[in-house]
């Protein structure tokens, strides 16, 4: 008797999620403007798509994506939560010596505008824990593929929460600087003065590095 379900093996489909891990980067996600490349380099390190969407083929490397990325929100969430304990506590306690009064209008404006972006940034975060704990890949990929709004709300939910917590951190610190440099004590304004010198030191660092990265980058594309 002739076998009649060997011709109908040749015309089986594969599953769609085995092709999807041999996809190429879609069209749609080659960056081109450089607000978009420096969105990239900001969330994920590189100045493109390439190396993110290599990691969407694969369950292992995913994995390493998702544990690098809720790490990096449980340190914002941490930092947040810090923020605002602190923020709170100058916002609704009297300076306890005259010498360096923060509750004058502008330095209690700023720490107010730390206390409410402390707070954006922990909801922020946790809301983008919740989203990669509960992705998968497949998810992710669909997502992507269109390009356009899409990636820019990928690369924004993860971008956001930091930019929060750094906003909520210069706020405050310039409500210190304010005070101090405001008060009528000589040791304090000193000590405002090579705090501010350290906090131009770190910025200016932190900024050359990220530059100097963010070149070396796009130089090996």
């Amino acid at each position: 008797m002739t076998d009649l379900r060997l011709p109908f093996k040749l015309y089986m489909t594969a599953d769609p999620r085995a092709l999807a891990e041999e996809q190429p980067l879609p069209k749609a996600l080659h960056c081109t403007s450089l607000s978009m490349r420096v969105l990239c380099f900001l969330a994920l390190g590189r100045p493109d798509l390439d190396d993110h969407w290599k990691s969407l083929q694969s369950e292992q490397a995913f994995e390493t994506v998702r544990s690098r990325l809720c790490s990096i929100l449980t340190s914002t969430i941490t930092a947040a939560s810090i923020l605002l304990a602190i923020s709170g506590v100058f916002v609704s306690t009297g300076s306890p010596v005259p010498y360096f009064d923060y509750t004058s209008p502008v330095p209690y404006c700023l720490l107010l505008m730390s206390l409410m972006l402390a707070m954006i940034a922990m909801l922020t975060s946790g809301s983008s824990m919740i989203r990669w704990l509960h992705t998968d890949r497949y998810w992710t990929q669909e997502q992507l593929k269109p390009g356009g709004y899409f990636v820019l709300s990928y690369l924004l939910s993860i971008v956001t929460p930091i930019f929060f917590v750094a906003w909520s951190l210069n706020c405050f610190i310039f409500a210190m600087l304010i005070t101090g440099f405001s008060s009528r004590s000589t040791v304090c304004r000193a000590v405002t003065a090579l705090w501010l010198v350290t906090y131009v030191v770190n910025i200016a660092t932190i900024s050359v590095d990220v530059i100097w990265k963010y070149a070396k980058s796009l130089r090996s594309r």
